[in-house]
């Protein structure tokens, strides 16, 4: 009688790349919003504009956003434990939706404001030097806005994806901003600034649904993206013989973590260590391709009715 194999599970596992702490993404953001916040108000001080007051405001929203993402952020990259066998990946997009309702926060505050200014205007003050505080301003948001969704897409982080989304509509709130108060300079029509102010609102309110609704849509287990979906069909079929076939393809998103689960279906004459290599070749090839895919296949006699009975599951 052959003496079974015991694997030896003091050596590290290294099949599954592992993810990536982008903790110091969040602390970048962090850094930008005090930062811009302190220039923000205080062209809004020097000023007296509502409009700029409404930008100063989503600043603040930013940084406290930023400030829930780094806590997501660390959260999301601990390793699975006994009561979270998946990992914590899905912590990211509670990060989204916080981020996502005090968005509507600010859009209250700041069409509140747009509308007390409306029925009680004021004369705008020192434009030229709030509007050069605001524009520079700006340009930070935007430089940090392009490494915070470079590195969302790179890393399938939807934290850094919806900060870096959201300093991209505070950048478009800005530019409309300051089309108003520009106007206000050059037309005198002190009007101008509240009613920019409140499409700024309305443009706030819509990013904020839009962050809710795909945070919430994620955590019901949205399928992965089509791109990636198209290369693990590439790799089932070309692995896909008169004998070896697949079904039940089935794909989840959690964060910085993907899934994956299939059938393998083989003659039932085989043997399982035949059908084992071939799954576990098959496994390689996929994160070869697609390192962060975390994949369950399970292994089927081809012949079986049992091996379709769970299709539609």
């Amino acid at each position: 009688m052959s003496t079974p194999v015991v694997p030896d599970t003091t050596l590290p596992h290294h099949r599954y790349q592992a993810p990536v702490d982008l903790s110091r993404f969040a602390w970048l953001s962090i850094a930008a919003g005090v930062v811009t916040l302190s220039m923000k108000t205080t062209a809004a001080l020097m000023t007296g504009s509502v409009g700029l007051l409404s930008d100063a405001a989503e600043t603040v929203v930013n940084l406290v956003a930023a400030v829930v993402a780094l806590f997501a952020l660390r959260v999301a990259i601990q390793p699975p434990d006994e009561n979270h066998p998946y990992g914590h990946s899905k912590a990211e997009y509670f990060s989204a939706i916080v981020e996502g309702t005090m968005i509507f926060v600010a859009a209250v505050f700041i069409v509140y404001t747009a509308i007390e200014r409306l029925i009680h205007p004021q004369p705008l003050e020192h434009l030229g030097i709030g509007l050069g505080v605001s524009v520079i301003a700006s340009g930070v948001n935007g430089a940090v806005a392009f490494v915070m969704l470079k590195q969302g897409r790179k890393h399938n982080s939807s934290a850094l994806t919806a900060d870096g989304k959201h300093l991209m509509t505070d950048i478009i709130t800005s530019g409309a901003v300051l089309l108003g108060v520009a106007l206000v300079a050059l037309t005198h029509l002190g009007w101008l600034d509240p009613v920019v102010a409140l499409l700024a609102g309305v443009n706030i309110m819509w990013t904020g649904f839009k962050l809710i609704r795909d945070s919430v849509n994620s955590l019901m287990d949205s399928a992965l993206p089509e791109a990636e979906i198209s290369t693990l069909n590439e790799v089932l079929d070309a692995h896909t013989t008169p004998e070896v076939s697949f079904h039940a393809v089935r794909t989840r998103v959690a964060g910085n973590r993907h899934f994956a689960a299939f059938h393998v279906l083989v003659p039932g004459d085989w043997t399982v260590k035949r059908g084992h290599d071939l799954t576990e070749d098959l496994i390689d090839d996929i994160v070869a391709r697609m390192p962060t895919l975390r994949i369950d296949a399970h292994l089927e006699p081809r012949d079986d009715p049992r091996s379709y009975e769970d299709l539609d599951i």
